[in-house]
């Protein structure tokens, strides 16, 4: 059944209209917790078949499911009432739901067995998966197959609510993307891009609560020894790319080096999805934040090289149209730009993304790597370790592209997983000097103490020794 489809449950349900229907109490009969489900949500339809809007009804229904606390407790409340009206408070309800009222809303119309990732025991999970009839919550940094199942038909419910709150997307396609209240992004996979009977509906969240270099060092993803190095890197104000595979702490760290920025500089946010709240992060901070992605970008893209903002921001550089955006940007002279890029090499960033951006744009990519090159300044690579739960900054890269055209990548920093250290270098960038020389002398001193201190501490030789080797691309 399909509680969003209103007048077909009221044209096809058993239950005859004859009058009972005016007490809801006389149609309990069970005190089974699936028959007093099934029981609520039938005086729910008959209370609903006399409503004369429909249409507030659905709504009722849709901004319940998003998060919305009023249209919630509409539902709670009258399950309560019915609940005591039946005097089956006591009737026993599966261990996975807070209490029976709980229990009873999520069955019917909220999130099913799913209900429970949402509460208070899975808050620092970051994720939550239904395959088929099978549901899985992250658990200390591994997936772990929960009791609960969902019905085909039940599953098939919540899918249609998820895409009610999209109205522009179509039922028959087989992959959609939506976000809740509280900012999850909901991900769904149909037949038959998913295989017959795995249709799968994927949740995620950034759980990071405390977004500091302290909360990352308290967390191993970054050396608290560096916390005053990346400090002074974010007042000079350099342009930097943060690096990695899916779930490696990029958008994250992204977003806590942006939280040590100048509140009074005008900024620019482009996110595809509306991820990073600045408007929280930064409350006081004159930050435009759009929206934007592929052919929109592109619409958008002369208006944001014309814009007078001090810095820019690409939450997530997809696609060519967003990395030719942020290189042009860039090479107007913008500084403070951060963008992340799903790589696995830092070497290879400047061919992925000139490679992007010449299938996407057109061009040479020789030249377009050597723009790539020439319009950011450090590369932060992050990685996963087998704990999905550990994230750690693998390496740091000082990028650059002489007067003969020839990129080079410099090391900084890098990461032993077996020692779990890291390990610092000089700098030499000399693009890199004299920006910051020129722009804030007096923090690039500091910088420059703070990385001599690190590599003191620094237990292996240094890997740029050969200039004509590794760290020449």
């Amino acid at each position: 059944m399909e509680s969003f489809e209103i007048q077909e449950y009221i044209k096809n349900r058993s239950v005859k209209k004859d009058g009972c229907c005016s007490d809801p109490s006389a149609l309990f009969e069970s005190t089974d917790f699936v028959g007093l489900c099934d029981q609520i949500k039938t005086a729910f339809f008959s209370e609903w078949e006399k409503e004369e809007n429909a249409k507030s009804v659905l709504d009722i229904q849709k901004r319940a499911i998003i998060g919305y606390q009023k249209e919630t407790a509409y539902f709670k409340d009258r399950i309560e009432t019915l609940v005591r009206g039946k005097g089956a408070e006591r009737t026993p309800f599966p261990e996975w739901y807070s209490d029976l009222v709980d229990g009873i809303y999520h069955e019917n119309w909220g999130l099913a067995g799913v209900g429970e990732w949402f509460g208070p025991g899975y808050a620092h999970s970051s994720s939550a998966k239904i395959i088929g009839e099978r549901i899985y919550f992250m658990v200390e940094g591994r997936m772990v197959l929960k009791p609960q199942r969902i019905a085909k038909a039940r599953k098939e419910q919540l899918i249609r609510a998820f895409l009610l709150l999209n109205p522009e997307e179509r039922l028959d396609k087989t992959y959609h993307e939506t976000y809740l209240l509280d900012g999850t992004r909901v991900t769904i996979f149909t037949e038959p891009m998913a295989k017959k009977g795995q249709d799968a509906i994927v949740f995620r969240r950034y759980i990071i609560p405390i977004l500091s270099f302290e909360e990352q060092a308290r967390r191993r993803t970054i050396p608290k020894e560096a916390i005053p190095l990346f400090r002074h890197m974010v007042r000079i104000g350099f342009n930097v790319v943060f690096l990695g595979a899916v779930r490696t702490a990029k958008t994250t760290f992204l977003t806590t080096w942006q939280s040590y920025e100048d509140p009074a500089l005008e900024g620019v946010m482009v996110e595809t999805d509306p991820e990073i709240p600045l408007h929280m992060i930064l409350p006081e901070a004159p930050i435009l934040q759009l929206l934007a992605d592929g052919q929109e970008l592109l619409r958008i893209s002369k208006s944001l090289l014309r814009s007078d903002a001090d810095y820019f921001i690409l939450a997530e550089a997809r696609d060519g149209i967003a990395l030719n955006t942020a290189v042009k940007i860039a090479g107007k002279g913008t500084k403070r730009m951060k963008l992340t890029f799903h790589s696995g090499d830092p070497n290879q960033f400047p061919l992925e993304a000139a490679d992007e951006i010449v299938q996407a744009t057109g061009g040479d990519l020789t030249m377009t790597m050597r723009r790539v090159a020439s319009g950011f300044d450090y590369l932060f690579h992050f990685i996963q370790l087998t704990d999905k739960r550990e994230k750690r900054l693998k390496s740091i890269n000082e990028m650059n592209c002489d007067e003969k055209g020839i990129i080079r990548m410099r090391t900084v920093c890098t990461y032993d997983v077996v020692e779990d250290s890291w390990t610092f270098f000089e700098t030499e960038g000399i693009r890199q000097q004299t920006y910051a020389s020129e722009s804030d002398p007096a923090s690039w001193h500091k910088m420059q103490s703070s990385l001599r201190e690190l590599i003191v501490a620094s237990p292996i030789a240094n890997p740029n020794a050969d200039e004509e080797g590794c760290g020449t691309v």
